[in-house]
């Protein structure tokens, strides 16, 4: 076999991802020149930093050069979340060097084949409950990166079902995405939230979950009509040509001698279905054990590659085969490393600009005479924009809640509202933004480029966007509570 294993980014997909992270880079920068310096009080409350609403005041403008705009993707590897990144960097590399040695030794395809086997004349239905099983992950448990790992499997999946890269793309990231954003008991989002708002927890579960139910039915209708198009005619994929090679070797292989694994694979694809099991176990109790929260990542991580290594050792391929898949693997995923940390240094250069509460507050006293509907959309329009900046939602309460909940509540709209608006424009541009890192692993680990991804998913967040915003006007109306 002469084909590299494994997840390639392309030099194309590399270099439109580097330009549109540039120009945001350079943006940053000029924020910082036009900007006021200010910063808001922090105080210590229950171990965690909080902002004192009215403490801003500007402060002098520090000095930062231009020229270390360009030198910012470096240092953000000696700054305040570097070992953020240095985890995500080891989490992709671990991701993608395992994802090779699966794919190089013959136990993707062969799992793949049983998966196919059991569904063959119902696909539509697995796809459906696939969508619906990550969409869960994240409403009920705040999942999201975690799931990188499984991200390429749901890629040959969606080759091998006579889809493209971005029905696996859909049926993965990016429905644990709405799934996070439609959160029902998501303790990242709504449990920092509402502990903030001082709300009981996971209150208004009954209204979010009806919100979970329709964002799925649009997603669903999107994400299957798109397959359905592509299947009817394959040239009107968005991602035709560059997934040619990948359909080809995909689609050329006879399900029927997949189904019917050598003996060393299927005892590989149960090795290896041992650690996806303790994978999961991980997922599922990292939110209600905090010391494992703080590790899951990098621990999903170690046992997906060493899940990996395991498997291939068992599979007949041979020493000499595992480690060159775990080289070509770490070759293929490498050109993603730069992106991040570009993707990091946007935040970095406003953050040393010290711009970032000037932009809170600039946003905070454009209230003024809001009706609660309308203040309601700005909360929604506020997280949107400083996604942007801070991709993590948790992060992003902790910044903006304290200041958020004593103007909603001066203007009649309910602590429960502000918050479900919150985390609307929290979570559903994760997967929008250039500058979130799991969407450029993701991208990465496909032949995918940034704008292609945009142009597919567009029409997606508008009629997500629309749908937000009916609900928030039904919960005004309601006046959701209990306050």
């Amino acid at each position: 076999m002469n084909e590299k294993a494994g997840a390639q980014i392309s030099r194309r997909a590399f270099l439109q991802s580097a330009l549109i992270l540039f120009i945001m880079m350079m943006t940053a920068g000029v924020l910082t020149l036009v900007l006021p310096a200010g910063e808001y009080q922090r105080s210590i409350i229950d171990g965690r930093e909080m902002i004192e609403p009215q403490s801003y005041q500007q402060v002098e403008r520090p000095n930062y050069p231009f020229w270390r705009w360009f030198l910012a993707p470096l240092e953000v590897l000696i700054g305040p979340d570097q070992l953020t990144l240095i985890v995500i960097i080891l989490f992709i590399l671990m991701v993608g060097s395992g994802f090779a040695v699966l794919d190089k030794c013959g136990i993707l395809q062969a799992g793949l084949g049983r998966l196919i086997g059991r569904f063959q004349n119902k696909k539509y239905l697995l796809l459906a409950l696939i969508a619906l099983f990550f969409m869960s992950l994240g409403a009920f448990f705040g999942i999201f990166e975690e799931v990188v790992p499984l991200v390429p499997l749901m890629l040959a999946l969606s080759y091998l079902l006579g889809w493209d890269s971005l029905v696996g793309l859909g049926m993965s990231i990016l429905a644990t995405n709405i799934g996070f954003s439609a959160a029902i008991t998501n303790p990242f989002t709504i449990g920092v939230a509402q502990r903030i708002a001082q709300l009981p927890a996971f209150s208004g579960a009954a209204f979010r979950a009806v919100v979970f139910l329709a964002m799925y039915a649009v997603f669903l209708l999107f994400l299957v009509r798109y397959a359905k198009r592509i299947e009817k005619e394959p040239q009107s994929s968005l991602t035709y040509h560059e997934d040619e090679h990948f359909r080809h070797r995909f689609q050329a292989l006879d399900v029927q001698q997949l189904t019917a694994a050598a003996p060393k694979l299927k005892t590989a694809m149960a090795v290896f279905g041992l650690f996806l099991l303790l994978i999961l176990i991980v997922l599922v109790s990292a939110p209600f054990i905090p010391s494992l929260s703080d590790f899951s990542l990098p621990l999903v991580g170690v046992l997906f590659l060493v899940g990996a290594l395991a498997a291939g050792l068992n599979s007949g391929a041979g020493w000499k085969t595992v480690r060159s898949a775990l080289g070509e693997g770490l070759g293929g995923i490498a050109p993603g490393i730069p992106l991040i940390l570009m993707a990091a240094s946007v935040k970095y250069i406003v953050a040393q600009g010290r711009v970032m509460d000037t932009i809170l507050y600039q946003a905070s006293r454009s209230l003024g005479e809001l009706s609660p509907f309308e203040a309601a959309l700005w909360v929604y329009g506020l997280a949107l924009l400083l996604e942007f900046f801070i991709a993590s939602g948790s992060a992003k309460a902790l910044l903006v809640m304290p200041i958020l909940l004593p103007l909603a509540d001066l203007l009649g709209v309910t602590r429960q509202i502000t918050v479900t608006a919150y985390c609307f424009g929290d979570g559903f541009s994760n997967l929008a933004y250039p500058t979130n890192p799991v969407l450029l692993i993701c991208l990465g680990l496909t032949v995918v480029s940034y704008p292609r991804w945009m142009r597919w998913t567009a029409p997606l967040w508008l009629a997500i966007v629309i749908v937000s915003v009916l609900f928030l006007a039904l919960a005004v109306a309601i006046r959701l509570g209990p306050f």
